[in-house]
């Protein structure tokens, strides 16, 4: 029997908004929180890089939250850092406890035994996708239009380069909302100078192999998806979420509009 990672006193790692909202729109933030397990210390790094990148998903979780009130949006998200195990991985990866992050070793996560990584496992990875996987069963079995948003952010650098999108849409098999989104914020020629830059499966791509939420909870299901990067830089600040939730308020819309499932 594993040891308990989490002590009594420490915070859920299921966070849970809006459950029973009105919205056909459920949204996952699997990398919304920074905390550290009381018993992993710092994972050996120092502060400054425990709120950078390589440890959540900057901005993600200010514009999920803002999202799921002006929607009434049920939104579930993970309240401790990807560096104790990264939710959007299979937990047998060696990505979902990295030993280096983007180019910072993670000293905390080399020399892991099985039984550290199955701790961490039950104390984090399993009871957000336990409680995401009952949340939309419980849709489905109700027979309520569901389209799952996978809500990520991503740096203007990653290892030297520059990235010259302000969001991305991301798909596997699946390309319907990704596409009706890329449309509507390409046509969003107010909202930045110059019009929105949107990639299509950029900065990132879904896949069976670099991806756990997507192929486990939506895929399988015939569940419409959109797993949407913005660009961290652009909602580090709470004037930054507030615009780009008012935006996606308004266009999640008009992309479920699209699908007649949603309808």
């Amino acid at each position: 029997m594993h040891e308990s990672l989490l002590e009594a006193d420490e915070p859920d790692p299921v966070m849970l908004l809006r459950p029973r909202g009105a919205s056909c729109v459920l949204i996952a933030c699997d990398h919304a929180g920074k905390r550290m397990p009381r018993r992993l210390g710092t994972l050996g790094l120092h502060e400054p890089d425990l709120s950078r990148h390589i440890a959540w998903d900057i901005g993600a979780w200010g514009v999920t939250r803002r999202l799921a009130e002006a929607l009434d949006a049920c939104a579930i998200g993970q309240a401790y850092s990807r560096l104790v195990m990264d939710c959007n991985r299979q937990p047998a990866w060696p990505s979902a406890v990295p030993e280096v992050s983007e180019s910072t070793p993670i000293p905390g996560n080399q020399g892991l035994t099985e039984q550290d990584r199955e701790a961490r496992r039950i104390a984090v990875h399993a009871p957000y996708h336990e409680a995401l996987g009952e949340l939309l069963a419980e849709r489905r079995a109700a027979g309520r239009p569901t389209m799952l948003l996978a809500m990520h952010s991503f740096t203007p650098v990653y290892k030297g380069v520059s990235r010259p999108w302000h969001a991305g849409v991301l798909f596997n098999r699946d390309t319907r909302m990704a596409f009706a989104m890329r449309d509507l914020l390409r046509a969003e020629s107010g909202f930045m100078e110059g019009g929105l830059v949107v990639g299509e499966n950029e900065p990132y791509a879904v896949s069976d192999s670099s991806d756990y939420t997507v192929p486990m909870h939506a895929e399988p299901h015939g569940t419409p998806y959109l797993e949407l990067e913005v660009r961290q830089d652009l909602i580090a600040e709470e004037a930054g979420q507030e615009r780009w939730a008012a935006l996606l308020a308004r266009l999640l819309p008009l992309a479920c509009a699209t699908l007649p499932e949603l309808r």
